[in-house]
């Protein structure tokens, strides 16, 4: 007795494994290799084309790393309190004073340059003022709180590597040398349509047999955590003619066209046939489920992925 089966995809042929497909998609798509300069403030995203290098040490100078009172360890007492005169102020943004008298404490501030001879900083908040002197607990390391120029970044130091999406720590980093233009890849050009007569868009009216268009929002926005420019370019009607118009139209001006239904085999599935008649198909069925009828192949030279219309096997 056959066996039945309630798989509609069950019965078209070999499947193809997730690893070909994804071979025959780096052999067969030849990646964007544009170069643009873009404002730092409009980089989250986008894929650094060249090492950044730092032009100089950051920190570049030494500096403390909090509020409080810059001492030199050496005048600190083994195993007691120390008291020692104030003999300076030191804010932050200020060029150092001169060197450190033996035997005193500058009051220091988070970021002020260390004077020259000072090692250590006490925090404000383990020290006590008395009449123009301070009061320092016994039992710090030498160089506590002291952040050394040159400890975050050396100069001539890779910052960020060439083929880095940047997230919001990689922006900050190169702020920190100084940038605010980079060069990065160019943006990939993505083309989104679905397709079905049964589709509506989010907001109009609905008639008997139709429901609204879900997947347009949903790879849209997958598509744009990705950092590429997407075009909403709208619902496809099941038409052969008029699929075949606006994806080759579409293929001028776009690396990539994403579509999502009318890959199956169906009467009033155009999707596929199109693709083969304006360029080719490298596969259209996957061993995944749900999400097996995926097509992709190429349009007038740009790349071109069929997803199913279910959303979420297109998801």
């Amino acid at each position: 007795m056959a066996q039945l089966s309630d798989d509609c995809f069950a019965f078209g042929g070999p499947l193809l494994s997730v690893d070909e497909a994804l071979l025959l998609i780096s052999e067969k798509v030849p990646p964007v290799t544009g170069v643009e300069e873009v404002f730092l403030s409009s980089a989250l995203g986008r894929v650094v084309a060249k090492d950044v290098v730092a032009g100089f040490d950051v920190p570049p100078f030494n500096n403390s790393a909090v509020d409080g009172f810059a001492v030199r360890h050496a005048d600190l007492t083994v195993g007691d309190i120390t008291l020692l005169p104030i003999s300076g102020r030191l804010p932050a943004g200020t060029a150092a004073i001169e060197p450190i008298m033996p035997g005193t404490a500058v009051r220091i501030f988070t970021g002020a340059p260390m004077p020259e001879g000072a090692d250590t900083v006490f925090m404000q908040e383990d020290a006590s003022l008395r009449e123009g002197q301070v009061l320092l607990p016994y039992g710090l390391k030498k160089g506590a709180n002291r952040r050394f120029m040159g400890e975050d970044f050396k100069s001539g130091s890779v910052v960020v590597n060439a083929g880095t999406r940047l997230d919001p720590r990689h922006l900050a980093a190169i702020s920190a040398i100084g940038i605010d233009r980079i060069r990065v890849r160019s943006q990939l050009r993505v083309a989104l349509f679905s397709t079905g007569n049964e589709l509506v868009s989010p907001g109009g009216l609905l008639s008997p047999g139709e429901q609204f268009d879900s997947n347009r929002a949903l790879l849209s926005s997958l598509l744009a955590r990705r950092g590429v420019q997407v075009s909403e370019l709208g619902i496809l009607p099941d038409s052969y003619a008029a699929t075949a118009e606006a994806l080759e139209r579409a293929a001028k001006d776009h690396d990539l066209i994403v579509t999502s239904g009318g890959v199956s085999t169906g009467e009033e599935d155009h999707v596929r046939q199109v693709v083969e008649s304006l360029g080719s198909l490298s596969f259209w069925r996957l061993a995944i489920k749900p999400g097996r009828p995926i097509a992709m192949g190429t349009i007038k030279g740009a790349a071109f992925v069929g997803l199913p219309g279910n959303p979420v096997a297109s998801f």
